[in-house]
């Protein structure tokens, strides 16, 4: 089924597994596809920022989607495409699509910087992707150093149809959730579904904002499911108390630099990935940093037992 403005829930942001040679490791990305199905993610998004795709060939780019997008039975699979050039984009966009993905995901380039640069590239890329894709929009600047305003989020979305989603990472970014549901309320603006990135650090409020859900890939996305669904059900103490028990390892996977490297540690040791290994270049963790997710994941297990992790267990074989 593709993607629509109806969408809501969590979509995980899936890292690219690797062995430690730096091959792409395949079993991995099933059990990780199989993982996320299990507990309750409404879908997942491959090949973002944190899905390392800079690191992958346009053949790799392939490869990793069209797995994700077999493996997946229940879930809505969303493809980052972008890329320097619209060939690239184009051509991964439609392999994934003919495979069955729900959409494609686009970020800016970093060399956008007025209102009217970020509207026309946008429209270009549309174009590029054809009328039927339904893709997400990317609203990322701490990373990607392009900020669009509510107005410039509003005119994209109006001047491409098939643009359904906004993935929201701003930050402060509250204040933007609430003017995008205000321009639908005055009907200056369409549906469109909005998810919400950043590690899910402000996910609680960005919630009861107006959010639709989370887009995020947090090594545990059974909170991000736990906060969603709370949130929506009006319980907003217990969405705070399980978000609050989270937050000091939430922070800690935030470090600049250092988020992939924590989240990939974690789900090696909950068993769903082989090796923590990035493709170089890339991050390692030291025996210091391990101690300390280790001693936070020790904190967060006395509120939620999901986060009781023994010795560091291996999902190879």
């Amino acid at each position: 089924m593709k993607l629509t403005p109806d969408a809501k829930g969590t979509f995980a942001i899936a890292p690219t597994p690797f062995h430690d040679d730096g091959r792409i490791d395949e079993r991995s990305i099933d059990r990780l596809t199989d993982f996320y199905e299990e507990v309750g993610c409404d879908g997942v998004t491959v090949l973002g920022i944190l899905g390392e795709a800079p690191k992958l060939d346009a053949t790799e780019a392939e490869q990793v989607a069209v797995r994700y997008v077999k493996r997946a039975k229940k879930m809505q699979v969303i493809v980052g495409v972008s890329a320097p050039g619209f060939a690239t984009m184009r051509s991964l966009a439609k392999a994934s699509m003919d495979a069955g993905a729900a959409g494609v995901m686009i970020a800016p380039p970093p060399s956008l910087r007025t209102d009217d640069q970020i509207v026309g590239y946008f429209k270009q890329a549309a174009e590029a992707i054809g009328p039927d894709v339904p893709w997400v929009l990317q609203d990322y600047p701490l990373t990607l150093q392009v900020v669009f305003t509510p107005a410039v989020i509003r005119k994209i979305v109006m001047d491409n149809p098939n643009c359904v989603m906004l993935k929201h990472e701003d930050w402060p970014g509250l204040e933007k959730i609430s003017m995008l549901r205000g321009f639908q309320k005055d009907g200056s603006l369409r549906p469109l579904s909005i998810l919400c990135g950043n590690g899910g650090t402000f996910l609680d409020f960005e919630m009861e904002r107006g959010a639709d859900g989370a887009m995020t890939g947090y090594a545990f996305p059974e909170l991000l499911i736990d906060v969603v669904n709370l949130s929506k059900a009006g319980k907003r103490d217990a969405a705070h108390d399980i978000f609050d028990a989270h937050l000091p390892l939430i922070r800690y996977e935030q470090q600049p630099g250092v988020g992939l490297t924590v989240r990939k540690y974690v789900l090696q040791k909950r068993g769903i990935i082989a090796s923590s290994a990035q493709r170089k270049p890339g991050a390692t963790m030291t025996a210091t940093a391990k101690a300390e997710v280790d001693y936070l994941l020790s904190r967060v297990a006395r509120f939620d037992k999901r986060a009781n992790l023994g010795p560091q267990s291996s999902a190879a074989g």
